[in-house]
């Protein structure tokens, strides 16, 4: 475990799950001992610290946040998330505690909805093989056809930020765009609401933007990738869980599913040998939608801001 403090001597101490945190939220915490984590903490590393600091706030970057860390750190009054997905943290635990659990939402939307729309690009127009098929000395000019997304259907599953972000961008490029989300209100015109159903039958691409809970885990499984269209495009910038990761490698084996870009995954880092790794139709990057030095600290200001309003009882 590798730690950190900045000079806080008899100030109340935040635990930032990480080894670092952008100056500008740095310098809205000036009235607390910053103590870091390392750059990649246990679990077991977040519950030693919080038993030998006893932060009165965790803002979290990695690792999980569960019980043991919160019984650990006595004085604990809040946990921020830097960023919006919240599911490294034990909501019930935090719950039963009293403890407040806040999300830095939006911070990254920006970030996240253009790596989405990057992926599907990449699958759309064969870019990454067109790519190393150049680098290795070929012209497919005369034998390549890539996909125009103009006129087709776009499928989006949470409405959110990033959501709406990754909508506004496929109604610039003339897509028809479906979305779900029971909880989206004040859709824009071009945004048509639609249940999973007819997300599924109708959509030439999907990209996923919604949390993972366990209603939703493995969303995309065997039976709803059957119910798309064949040759359907998949993008995940949101959560590894929502997809049922060896139905969908069997989908693009198969065909039904064309190509896939994917930026979050089940376990992370990706083990050692995963077939991901040598398939040529499924796109991969390693959690990095959010990370841009914006979102950095976009991120950090909104998570020191949503610490500091739950301190002073302002949340």
């Amino acid at each position: 475990m590798s730690t950190s403090h900045r000079d806080g001597v008899g100030k109340p101490a935040i635990l930032v799950t990480a080894a670092d945190l952008a100056p500008q939220a740095l310098e809205l915490l000036d009235a607390y001992d910053i103590v870091y984590a390392g750059k990649n903490p246990t679990e077991q590393d977040i519950v030693s610290l919080c038993r030998d600091h006893d932060p009165v706030a965790i803002i979290v970057r990695y690792s999980k946040v569960g019980a043991a860390a919160m019984d650990a750190a006595r004085s604990l009054k809040v946990i921020s998330k830097h960023g919006s997905g919240t599911d490294t943290i034990d909501k019930a635990a935090a719950a039963a505690r009293g403890i407040q659990v806040v999300a830095a939402a939006g911070a990254n939307a920006a970030a996240v909805a253009e790596q989405a729309m990057a992926l599907l690009l990449a699958c759309a127009k064969s870019i990454v093989g067109l790519n190393a098929r150049m680098h290795a000395g070929y012209w497919d000019k005369a034998t390549h056809k890539s996909a125009e997304l103009a006129g087709k259907t776009l499928g989006l599953v949470g409405l959110g930020a990033i959501g709406r972000k990754m909508a506004r961008m496929a109604d610039s490029m003339d897509m028809r765009i479906l979305g779900y989300d029971p909880y989206a209100t004040d859709l824009p015109g071009y945004l048509s609401r639609a249940d999973l159903a007819t997300i599924w039958r109708e959509s030439d691409a999907i990209s996923l933007h919604c949390p993972l809970t366990e209603e939703n885990r493995n969303l995309l499984n065997a039976q709803t990738l059957a119910q798309c269209k064949r040759g359907v495009y998949v993008v995940n910038t949101a959560r590894g869980g929502l997809v049922d990761e060896m139905a969908l490698l069997e989908a693009i084996r198969s065909g039904q599913v064309k190509a896939a870009g994917l930026d979050s995954f089940g376990v992370e880092p990706m083990a050692a040998g995963h077939p991901f790794r040598n398939e040529p139709g499924i796109i991969l990057s390693p959690h990095i939608g959010g990370v841009t030095q914006e979102a950095y600290v976009n991120m950090g200001i909104a998570a020191a801001k949503n610490a500091l309003a739950a301190l002073h009882g302002q949340a």
